[in-house]
């Protein structure tokens, strides 16, 4: 087993947790740590989504601020962020955004201790992917979710909770999930009274591989 992981050491080092992907169509894509630098590609990430992917994601805004508040946060708190970047275009846009919180909150430990799936902040976290529209639909999702995994495998982390569960109108999010090995385990009202899921995957050591 490789030595754990640190926030410290990825944002040290953000070029050694990098991975290209080429898509079907020959489109290439990079996921890499966010980077202080990033603000800017990161609002016009943010401010370029449309009202239902906002509506079916979990920040509190959309903008410039929000971009350089997440950009400032590299390595201070709990959170891991990876940039998608389109590494086919000229100017290298963010088209995603995949977040890990390694902190989990009294809500969810209380949801899950309720429905018989108590949490251990040691082995669990929390994780919520964004996709900029125009990328949605075309297997990002699925390709990105193995090196994540493997990333959190690398923090000491063996089950993985959505970050502020999936709304439960969301049938596409809920069939993408359980297609990838997660389990819808139970269903709550979040604080804006929406109808959401809880969804947890184990993650399976046997299938752990490092590319770092």
């Amino acid at each position: 087993m490789n030595r754990l992981l640190t926030l410290a050491e990825i944002a040290r080092n953000p070029t050694k947790f990098v991975i290209h992907f080429v898509l079907a169509t020959g489109e290439q894509l990079i996921l890499r740590p966010l980077i202080a630098s990033d603000v800017e590609k990161l609002a016009r990430f943010f401010t370029a989504l449309s009202p239902e992917s906002r509506r079916l994601s979990t920040f509190a805004s959309y903008d410039r601020a929000t971009a350089q508040e997440l950009c400032d946060a590299i390595a201070r708190y709990d959170k891991l962020r990876f940039a998608v970047v389109g590494a086919s275009a000229p100017e290298q846009p963010i088209v995603g955004l995949m977040e890990f919180s390694f902190d989990l909150t009294s809500g969810d430990v209380f949801r899950y201790t309720k429905i018989d799936y108590p949490l251990n902040p040691a082995t669990d976290c929390r994780f919520g992917p964004t996709l900029a529209d125009d990328w949605q639909n075309r297997g990002v999702g699925s390709l990105l979710l193995p090196p994540l995994w493997e990333i959190a495998r690398r923090f000491g982390r063996t089950r993985v909770i959505l970050w502020g569960g999936v709304l439960a109108d969301n049938a596409r999010a809920i069939r993408f999930y359980e297609k990838n090995g997660f389990r819808l385990v139970g269903r709550f009202v979040n604080g804006d009274g929406l109808d959401c899921c809880d969804m947890i995957i184990v993650l399976d050591e046997q299938n752990q591989k490092s590319n770092f």
